[in-house]
């Protein structure tokens, strides 16, 4: 957990809340979501909860830059999921693309469903070269990454709901029903367009970014 320590903007303590802490509970638990249901979701109640300077993680007022680091571990993370839904979808597709008739030839001999298939695919690589870079050139141990963390999330979160959208286009009735996977998968998707920081933060923390580089994009 995290919390304002001190009257300066950046003094943030970093701590932990053992479940048997008095005055801490579970509230409300959150079932009836759009999506990730099998994620556990539910209120956090502190009332009067004290916590001791033992389970205080690093240095009081001492975790703005640790808890920056993280979200964009969180962000790259998100976008890796976006990632894992794409190509599920993508699979998804194309396989049943190959098996399903249509006038006696597969659907995918068709140029829509070759359209939906092939901008899935390359938007996925797309997507999947940005976050293996960032993923390969980013320090664990160091921030300075937002400007790529919330671009790798901004991009992904999109394009998974898109690919898992054009999925269900291509099976018809049958993507719209649990059975083959992608009406959850696209439910799933989208929020990754929320968690971890909307889009509309990307859009302005990106555009903070990028306003403050002095050097061209190579």
């Amino acid at each position: 957990m995290y919390a304002k320590t001190g009257p300066e903007p950046k003094d943030i303590t970093s701590f932990l809340v053992q479940k048997d802490t008095p005055g801490f509970s579970m509230g409300q638990q959150i079932k009836d979501k759009l999506g990730m249901r099998a994620s556990p979701t539910a209120e956090l109640v502190f009332d009067t909860a004290r916590v001791p300077l033992s389970q205080v993680i690093g240095e009081e007022n001492g975790a703005a830059l640790c808890m920056m680091r993280n979200l964009e571990i969180e962000r790259l993370g998100l976008a890796a999921m976006g990632l894992g839904i794409a190509r599920r979808s993508l699979n998804v597709m194309k396989e049943y693309a190959k098996e399903r008739k249509a006038f006696g030839k597969s659907i995918f001999s068709y140029g829509q469903i070759q359209a939906m298939i092939t901008t899935s695919y390359a938007e996925y690589m797309a997507g999947r070269t940005y976050v293996y870079s960032l993923a390969k050139s980013m320090d664990l141990n160091a921030h300075g990454n937002g400007l790529d963390a919330d671009g790798t999330k901004l991009f992904c979160a999109n394009m998974a709901k898109e690919v898992s959208d054009r999925a269900i286009q291509v099976l018809g009735g049958y993507g719209y029903v649990g059975e083959y996977t992608v009406e959850r998968l696209w439910r799933d998707s989208k929020l990754l367009e929320i968690g971890g920081g909307t889009n509309e933060s990307h859009h302005k923390n990106m555009a903070r970014d990028l306003s403050r580089m002095d050097t061209e994009l190579e």
